[in-house]
């Protein structure tokens, strides 16, 4: 099995690059989503973090409460270590189920898709580094005119994440997307062939 890191800032389009990946064949298996998951109520993780940062991060129904959750878990650095101690062995466990489903489904390559790969370095882990580029004034832009993000907190976002030439230097592949969606399809599709090909 292979295991190709798709990886970017926030804004980048990485996650348009994950579709297209998707589209071609590829199981991809998203960080975010094995993140939101492992919280879910009936979770042993979902336990573990009521149990460190109090019962009351649960509502009535004994799902988690985010915000309160990260008001907690990110007023200390030790907080925030302990949301981890928690949180990434639960990801880490449902991460290589995923990967193993997709192994007995007879998938041979398998996508990564983790915004904070280079941060958490599980690069170091994956057989392929694929980077999804973007200048950072793009990124500004396309935060604010999609998501609807201000410029002021898609930069505070950004400084949150590895920096771009630390990201690019861990790269095996960069697909740049400072162009267009057909730009950024042209380069997926080499990828594509190079992934079939291999």
């Amino acid at each position: 099995m292979r295991i190709i890191g798709l990886t970017g800032g926030i804004g980048s389009g990485k996650s348009t690059a994950a579709t297209m990946l998707a589209e071609a064949g590829f199981p991809v298996i998203d960080a975010d989503k094995l993140a939101r998951e492992v919280v879910e109520p009936g979770m042993p993780a979902l336990r573990e973090l009521a149990e460190a940062f109090g019962e009351d991060i649960l509502d009535g129904k004994g799902a988690l409460r985010r915000s309160l959750l990260a008001e907690r878990a990110f007023s200390s650095k030790e907080n925030t270590e302990r949301l981890n101690a928690i949180t990434h062995p639960a990801i880490r466990r449902l991460q290589q189920q995923r990967i193993q489903e997709a192994a007995d489904a007879g998938a041979h390559t398998v996508i990564y898709d983790m915004p904070l790969l280079i941060e958490q370095g599980l690069d170091e882990e994956m057989d392929l580094t694929v980077v999804v580029h973007t200048d950072r004034q793009l990124r500004i832009e396309r935060l604010e005119s999609a998501r609807g993000i201000s410029p002021q907190d898609a930069a505070r976002r950004m400084d949150a994440q590895v920096d771009d030439e630390t990201r690019l230097s861990k790269a095996d592949v960069v697909l740049d997307n400072s162009g267009t969606l057909e730009e950024l399809a042209q380069q997926v599709d080499r990828l594509v062939d190079k992934l079939k090909k291999s």
